[in-house]
């Protein structure tokens, strides 16, 4: 693949890689840099990325892998010296120009904002499916080949994060 191939791939799939991203993190400053070492790793794999075989399951397989070496990386720099916890800042996604009253869009940034602390409780085998699935709208197959497990796994991993999402709301709601 050429590095103009890989331009429009970034033109292209852009936006879902940074939002998927933005899922994996959670901070804008740790998104930005995830995104911009997803795009340089496929700079140096771009001899392996085939544009007629899916390459967004490629960028977003990169972006996981990245995102656990880190998390790894740092895990191993907290065991060797430990740091303050820092408060994550809250995030919510705002959407567009609404029709919606004032209260009905306060509700649903409510809830996207449970549905989003519930799933980032999910453990990484049954947040990434889902955050794939969702976020940067990837299909049941395209998943399978970005994680390498059957389809039948990726179905199972998003029913299963589905059913404990729903009992968290479940509980939270009474």
């Amino acid at each position: 693949m050429t590095i103009e191939e890989l331009i429009e791939l970034v033109k292209l799939h852009g936006k879902s890689i940074y939002g998927f991203c933005f899922q994996l993190t959670g901070s804008k400053e740790d998104t930005d840099d995830l995104y911009q070492e997803t795009f340089l790793k496929a700079l140096e794999l771009r001899h392996k990325l085939d544009a007629s075989r899916n390459p967004k399951a490629f960028l977003i397989a990169i972006a996981i892998r990245l995102q656990q070496n880190y998390r790894l990386k740092l895990a191993w720099r907290r065991k060797i010296t430990p740091t303050a916890q820092l408060n994550d800042a809250a995030y919510l996604f705002l959407s567009a120009a609404s029709e919606a009253s004032p209260e009905e869009s306060l509700l649903s940034l409510e809830l996207r904002a449970m549905i989003r602390k519930a799933a980032s409780k999910l453990n990484d085998k049954l947040k990434h499916p889902l955050y794939m699935h969702y976020t940067a709208d990837m299909t049941i197959e395209e998943i399978a080949e970005a994680l390498r497990i059957p389809q039948g796994t990726v179905k199972s991993r998003l029913h299963k994060a589905r059913k404990m999402i729903k009992q968290v709301l479940e509980v939270e709601s009474l």
